[in-house]
């Protein structure tokens, strides 16, 4: 079974290298492309899905943006399965205060150095970060990321809309997560104190529920 990884927003396949997944399943990461001028995000996710091999069985694995990137490519594609970690699946389950910011389009007058910065503020409250070890992976992937994808992901999030949950989707969550937060959203696995970057910190039981949901598909 291919499984096909989608890292977040500002991150790359360095969030998952902690991951001990079943050796039954090829990984693939999924590498992102440079979007177009004022590309949506579902049209973005349309043209980084003719990566995906669809003449074999696969499965998409995405991770808080990627997660809503792999979404939109599982109601295009329909692959054998999607899991998404620390996202979410429909637009209106993100934070009122982001789609509130996406309205009056304030992202836009934010400097990208800004939007980078990595500080006290986004290390331990919104990411969750503990050990020096996580810190300096965090700000080693803020830094390599490109200000103007990061710039253009978070314009295009919160201008997403969705109200379509695929087939074959599970949803796991953290309680302790503080940047994608909802009290209507449903997750099919909670991961008690998980924060935003709980599949950098909790590798052992999220290598569990993704083991578990792959194989049952692939012996069925």
């Amino acid at each position: 079974m291919k499984a096909y990884f989608i890292s977040g927003l500002g991150a790359d396949k360095r969030i998952f290298s902690r991951l001990k997944l079943d050796p039954q399943m090829e990984v693939i990461n999924i590498e992102w492309i440079a979007p177009i001028k004022n590309e949506s995000l579902s049209n973005y996710a349309k043209r980084l899905s003719s990566i995906i091999d669809v003449s074999h069985d696969f499965i998409l694995v995405g991770v808080s943006f990627g997660g809503m990137i792999a979404v939109e490519i599982s109601k295009l594609l329909k692959p054998c399965s999607t899991i998404i970690i620390s996202s979410t699946i429909y637009s209106q389950d993100l934070p009122l205060l982001y789609r509130f910011a996406g309205k009056l389009q304030l992202v836009k007058l934010i400097p990208s150095w800004l939007i980078k910065s990595s500080n006290w503020l986004t290390q331990n409250f919104f990411f969750g970060t503990k050990s020096s070890s996580e810190k300096q992976l965090l700000s080693k992937i803020i830094a390599d990321t490109d200000s103007g994808f990061l710039k253009w992901a978070i314009i295009s999030i919160l201008s997403w809309r969705n109200s379509v949950r695929p087939n074959n989707l599970y949803y796991i969550h953290g309680t302790n997560d503080r940047i994608l937060y909802s009290k209507s959203a449903k997750p099919d696995f909670v991961i008690e104190n998980g924060t935003h970057f709980m599949v950098y910190q909790n590798p052992g039981e999220i290598s569990e529920i993704i083991d578990n949901l792959v194989l049952a598909k692939t012996n069925g």
